[in-house]
């Protein structure tokens, strides 16, 4: 696939199914993030495989989460939660490792390792897989960021849905860039 065919013609995939990327297509999956910008070299970011059985425990753990914001959780939303995992054969969640450094702030290291995710959503388009970056409250749940083992210093900066396109892959949206580009000063 041509670079700017990728660039131009990706878009987020939500139907998946099995299988799940090979070990083969993961290699390129992660070598694409590790391709990130990253100002100091610090390699602020790591990965979180998740299929399988993880994925019912990763749902367990969510339904753990929402109780524990909210115990009055209705059993639909917390079999919502239990759900949200089986959508794809593949979870990887992408995960900031900050560190504290005098030239490169925490803010530009959590930027640079959602550039590493971004990296993996693009390598999983241009390899024929479907993908979808989802985030949501419990990207953010300190429930869920403990039952992942996340340390103080590290943020999930989202779950990438991963697997094999159900059906027709949509085409995007054609967007005029004069929407969003403008001269300085005008």
């Amino acid at each position: 696939m041509q670079a700017l065919d990728l660039l131009l013609n990706r878009v987020s995939v939500a139907r998946l199914h099995a299988p799940a990327p090979d070990a083969a297509q993961r290699e390129l999956l992660f070598r694409a993030a590790l391709r990130a910008p990253d100002h100091g070299q610090l390699r602020p970011w790591r990965f979180l495989c998740v299929e399988g059985e993880g994925r019912a425990q990763l749902g367990e753990l969510f339904a753990a989460a929402l109780l524990a914001g909210n115990p009055d959780a209705k059993p639909e939303a917390l079999s919502k939660a239990r759900g949200m995992p089986q959508r794809a054969p593949l979870l990887v969640v992408a995960i900031a490792h900050l560190h504290d450094h005098f030239k490169v702030p925490a803010e530009e290291q959590l930027l640079a390792a959602a550039c590493a995710a971004h990296g993996i959503v693009l390598a999983a388009h241009a390899q024929g897989l479907g993908a979808i970056w989802r985030t949501g409250d419990l990207a953010y749940d300190a429930h869920v960021m403990a039952g992942l083992g996340l340390a103080d210093n590290e943020r999930i900066v989202g779950f990438i849905y991963l697997g094999q396109v159900e059906g027709e892959r949509r085409q995007p949206l054609p967007l005029a860039t004069a929407d969003f580009v403008s001269d300085w000063p005008r």
